[in-house]
């Protein structure tokens, strides 16, 4: 098998799977008992979030531990919304969100009376500072852009589109950073307000997110029920899992210092640049074949589209040689309707249900790549003959 739907998910590390099978059959306890066995386990979830938060340079106390970006998006949207709805209902994102902004978008605007402004994108895929400086109100409280976008790999200036945000209103900003982790440095971070993440996309565990909220930031919690998470996420607390997000964060750089963290980023960057580049050379031999993904995007991901052949028929004739891709954002995998970040784009509907999204990581091969550049001439090739 070929795996290159690293966008989708991750494997697991076997050190970071060793150590949550460790946690979860020795140190089983509930973190809200009060007995040795429960402090000794809220002891070990408490120092994961500290490493966690010295990892992404953030407080402590800026982290909860969440089931996922789902849950992290769904509590940073309606929490803020919630507990800011006295100041106004007006929301701001951007036509391209994940599922899970949007549809919490659209349930806030249908169910609790809230308006919401979809921003464009330009050519390249990214919202432009001046669209959302245009966008902005008085009663504007809430303003949701994704640092990376899942299907073309576009990436976002959070820093300038934060910063517009705090100029021209009292919006608190959040990002969907779920993508971006382990790809670049989060410079950004300290000029947002709000920003979600989840372990397996970094090969770690399913199920296991992270949502950062600077200290005066107010949430409405969306589970309620007990002291977890300071209060805003009740229900025992999943310690094994929250446990393994400190091992997860040093294995995915294999780091523990800040400086070895950014050294290792670029070290994976430029390996998987040149597979990037590799691959848009040969996708360029290839007759019919238009790359979406721009220029400028991050090399970890590249979408394009073949004329003539249907993202169904790619991914099925892939799937046949064993090489596993997606056509899109997962979370939207079983819809037939074209990708509305590739329309969004300019791009044609054509082109838009005609597309493949390559993932690539820092465990990808060179002989990975033309393998799929090979099979993909010949099943490009038989397609035309038959």
């Amino acid at each position: 098998m070929i795996y290159l739907d690293y966008a989708s998910t991750t494997p697991v590390n076997q050190e970071v799977l060793k150590a949550y099978t460790y946690v979860l059959e020795k140190y089983y306890a509930n973190t809200d008992s009060l007995h040795d066995a429960g402090l000794k386990v809220a002891e070990l979830m408490e120092q994961s979030r500290e490493q966690t938060a010295s990892c992404l340079k953030v407080k402590a106390n800026e982290l909860m531990f969440t089931s996922g970006a789902s849950e992290a998006n769904n509590t940073a949207i309606k929490g803020s919304a919630f507990a800011l709805q006295h100041r106004g209902k007006h929301l701001i994102t951007s036509c391209v969100e994940h599922s899970s902004v949007d549809q919490t978008m659209k349930q806030l605007q249908e169910l609790f009376g809230f308006e919401v402004t979809y921003l464009p994108v330009n050519s390249s895929g990214v919202v432009e500072a001046e669209t959302l400086r245009q966008a902005l109100r008085k009663d504007t409280i809430l303003v949701s852009i994704m640092a990376l976008n899942n299907e073309v790999g576009s990436i976002n200036d959070i820093a300038e589109l934060a910063k517009v945000t705090h100029e021209s209103s009292r919006a608190v900003f959040h990002s969907d950073c779920t993508q971006i982790l382990g790809k670049q440095p989060l410079t950004f971070l300290p000029d947002i307000e709000l920003a979600s993440f989840s372990a397996h996309k970094i090969y770690g565990l399913k199920g296991s997110g992270l949502l950062y909220h600077k200290q005066n930031v107010r949430l409405v919690p969306l589970i309620c029920g007990g002291q977890q998470e300071a209060g805003l996420r009740g229900g025992t607390s999943n310690a094994p899992c929250n446990i393994a997000w400190a091992k997860t964060m040093r294995i995915a750089f294999d780091a523990v210092t800040e400086a070895e963290i950014d050294e290792k980023m670029d070290e994976y960057s430029r390996h998987v640049s040149e597979l990037n580049q590799r691959l848009r050379l040969g996708l360029a031999e290839i007759d019919g074949v238009e790359i979406n993904s721009p220029q400028d995007a991050t090399p970890y991901i590249l979408n394009f589209s073949v004329k003539g052949m249907t993202s169904e028929v790619m991914l099925n004739a892939l799937n046949h040689y064993g090489i596993c891709v997606s056509s899109r954002s997962t979370c939207s995998s079983k819809t037939k309707a074209p990708s509305k970040v590739l329309m969004a784009m300019g791009i044609s509907e054509e082109r838009a249900t005609h597309s493949l999204r390559i993932s690539l990581s820092h465990l990808s091969k060179k002989s990975e790549v033309d393998e799929l550049l090979n099979v993909l001439k010949e099943i490009f090739n038989d397609y035309r003959i038959k």
